[in-house]
């Protein structure tokens, strides 16, 4: 019997990785899932969603903004996990810096290393750091598991063409796991009860979700996004926004000091919230009628559900998404969001264009490919 050690602690690595351990649970594999530590608020409640408990946990130690000490912390931590654990095979997803580390601390231990969702590429600095991050697990993967042709071809384009398997992403699988898992849903969250009342309030309009927390969009780019908003919320009273706010205290300061001009009646149609749960988040998503976010796990929850996308950024590592016409890459120019956003909501057959009946991002058999190329 395999043991395989899955690692996640950010909310789209535990997502992604959920289908992946009950897939492998359910072929007979030993599995461990080794909680990185992130995102200790966010994570505990997805877990119990999902039905995960977690073997061991990390507590990186933070110096600041340091991202040489977080490294440092969570290789050392990690190592020891995987010597106490002893895996045969340690699963990373993504291109955070703990996917990296624990990627390293398997390869140091001689363990090999399948690396879930990898090839994406924007071959820019952005985003920042996690495009090296993922270029460097590359080269201690032995299992690389793409999601699409394209990151398949990143991959062929950097030489690197044995044990590439393309399998579709594992985001897929979760949206549908999550979906029969919320038929059972019982909101934990003070935010998952206002999101829900906030959707009944609003059961006669249609809904936008906004999402911004990227590290390029601090600052400047973050108050142009909101003033954009701002002006839409004001001028639509068709339309009721849901917008939760990452927790760094100046992403929310910005934000919320854009709004503070609203009009009560437009404030009425704005929910400004906590981080929303991953429950919650498939509930807005599958009521709204698009999105705005600069988000990547959202771009593809959203293409998994055929809700159109405005993203925020200047560049993606979805391309696919923007090739399939489900998502348009505005960046941060505020004239760009208000232009497009008001044309998706004016113009029916726009709107009906962007809504991909296609997924670019596979078929929700992910989990299964990846247990099959394990050998479980």
């Amino acid at each position: 019997m395999k043991k395989i050690l899955l690692c996640a602690g950010t909310r789209p690595e535990i997502i992604k990785m959920a289908p992946v351990y009950h897939e492998l649970k359910a072929r007979g594999a030993q599995v461990d899932m080794l909680h990185t530590g992130q995102h200790d608020e966010m994570a505990w409640p997805l877990y119990r969603f999902f039905g995960i408990e977690p073997a061991l946990s990390l507590n990186p130690r933070r110096k600041g903004a340091s991202l040489s000490h977080l490294s440092a912390s969570v290789l050392e931590q990690a190592a020891d996990a995987i010597a106490q654990l002893q895996p045969d095979v340690v699963l990373v997803q993504g291109d955070t810096i703990s996917a990296l580390q624990c990627g390293l601390a398997a390869y140091f231990a001689k363990v090999p290393v399948g690396h879930v969702e990898a090839g994406l590429r924007t071959y820019e600095t952005d985003p920042f750091p996690e495009e090296k991050n993922r270029e460097l697990l590359a080269r201690i993967t032995q299992w690389h598991f793409t999601p699409t042709p394209q990151a398949t071809r990143h991959l062929e384009q950097e030489f690197i063409r044995t044990g590439v398997h393309e399998v579709g992403n594992t985001v897929v699988d979760a949206v549908h796991l999550g979906r029969d898992r919320l038929r059972d849903y019982k909101p934990e969250a003070e935010t998952a009860t206002e999101i829900d009342a906030f959707l009944r309030d609003h059961a006669g309009r249609r809904i936008v979700l906004v999402t911004a927390h990227r590290r390029e969009n601090w600052g400047e780019p973050m108050a142009r996004i909101a003033s954009a908003v701002r002006e839409l919320v004001d001028s639509r009273d068709d339309v009721a926004w849901i917008w939760p706010m990452h927790q760094n205290p100046d992403v929310r300061n910005t934000i919320q000091a854009a709004m503070a001009d609203l009009s009560p009646a437009a404030r009425q149609r704005l929910l400004l919230t906590a981080p929303a749960d991953y429950p919650s988040l498939l509930q807005v998503l599958d009521r709204c009628t698009l999105t705005l976010t600069d988000s990547g796990g959202i771009q593809e929850e959203a293409a998994t559900l055929a809700r159109p996308v405005v993203v925020m950024r200047e560049s993606t590592e979805r391309q696919e998404l923007i090739d399939a016409g489900g998502g348009v890459l505005v960046g941060a120019d505020a004239q760009r969001i208000r232009d497009t956003v008001r044309n998706l909501l004016d113009d029916a057959q726009a709107y009906a264009a962007m809504r991909i009946s296609h997924n670019p991002f596979g078929d929700g058999q992910a989990s299964s490919r990846i247990a099959d190329l394990l050998e479980v």
